[in-house]
């Protein structure tokens, strides 16, 4: 297949977005198979509609059914219609589901994808252009294959920030006891453990109602996400933390990806790559417009005092390099790309 090529933000201005389809039935024991010509390739997301991972999803279906010309069809369902985002994970070995879009539970996969759950290691969407570039397709992606996945880009998700109902989140002092919901990543919970919280690993499709009945106390999540799943209705104070930048990656099984007509599978992946590009894009204009929309809910802000978090952060580091065998030399390689 030939080099991917790269595009500009200006060619990937938004463009008007296509709600995901309807859902379907999917035979449990499928097994991995080839996509040919006029086949459905069913992409699966848990994220919800007006969310960033949900718009990009639907930028990617527009415009790779354009490419392919009806050689083949994308159907997106996003809402978790077809699974949470672990059984995803498993319907991509199984062939039931052609491609997902995980984020943070990556880390369990394979442990080199924590580098992007290390606090504040992510100084802005151009730093992370350069650690995906020359540290992620490298020193990362390679990883998930071994396990019997195959990435196709790196998506946003989005910077991350703390939301709760028991008091403004200045230092990691204020976090103290809090039951604060993480995702499944236990680069996430160490995190977490390490400010004084005591974090609720939790699917997101099961936040609203949890913290609606007090199960959990406080979340942490992009502005997109707390927005989408109108968590400003259940929450109290929003923390500007931006303690995590946190990708999302589409993602196939490595059998399927392998079987796949090969015109079909380039069409996908150079699609994947461009999307990414208008992702950033689209994320970095959409901040400043959520959090107003937050605060305008009804939501008390504060910006945290950030040295005081990444203080408190360094065993996280520490940690990481220990437990990952080439932890240090990816922490190294990526914050020598800051500047």
């Amino acid at each position: 297949m030939k080099p991917l090529k790269h595009v500009s933000l200006k060619s990937l201005a938004p463009k008007r977005l296509v709600a995901g389809a309807a859902a379907l039935t999917l035979a449990a024991g499928l097994q991995a198979a080839p996509v040919s010509a006029a086949e459905e390739i069913i992409f699966g997301i848990s994220a919800t509609p007006g969310s960033l991972q949900q718009l990009t999803a639907t930028e990617f279906t527009r415009l790779a059914n354009k490419r392919l010309a009806g050689k083949a069809t994308v159907k997106l369902f996003d809402s978790s219609q077809l699974g949470k985002d672990k059984e995803l994970m498993q319907k991509l070995k199984l062939g039931s589901v052609h491609i997902a879009l995980p984020s943070s539970i990556m880390s369990s996969v394979a442990d080199e994808f924590g580098l992007f759950d290390m606090p504040f290691l992510v100084k802005d969407r151009a730093h992370l252009a350069r650690i995906e570039n020359e540290v992620f397709w490298n020193d990362v992606a390679p990883t998930a294959e071994a396990k019997g996945y195959k990435v196709l880009a790196l998506w946003e998700n989005g910077i991350r920030h703390i939301t709760n109902n028991l008091r403004p989140i200045n230092t990691p002092a204020d976090l103290e006891g809090a039951k604060i919901r993480t995702p499944k990543s236990k680069w996430r919970v160490k995190m977490f453990t390490e400010w004084g919280a005591n974090p609720t690993p939790m699917s997101f499709s099961e936040v609203f109602v949890a913290l609606q009945t007090g199960v959990i106390e406080g979340q942490e999540n992009p502005y997109t996400n707390i927005w989408s799943a109108k968590l400003s209705e259940v929450q109290k104070f929003l923390s500007v933390t931006g303690h995590v930048y946190s990708p999302a990656y589409p993602t196939m099984g490595k059998a399927v990806y392998d079987k796949m007509d090969p015109a079909i599978r380039g069409v996908l992946e150079q699609t994947a790559r461009d999307v990414a590009v208008w992702a950033r894009f689209t994320g970095a204009t959409g901040d400043a417009d959520f959090q107003n929309k937050l605060v305008s809910a009804g939501m008390t802000m504060n910006v945290a005092d950030r040295a005081a978090f990444v203080t408190a952060s360094k065993p996280i580091y520490a940690e990481f390099a220990a437990e990952v065998p080439a932890g240090q030399g990816l922490i190294d390689a990526a914050l020598a790309l800051a500047e």
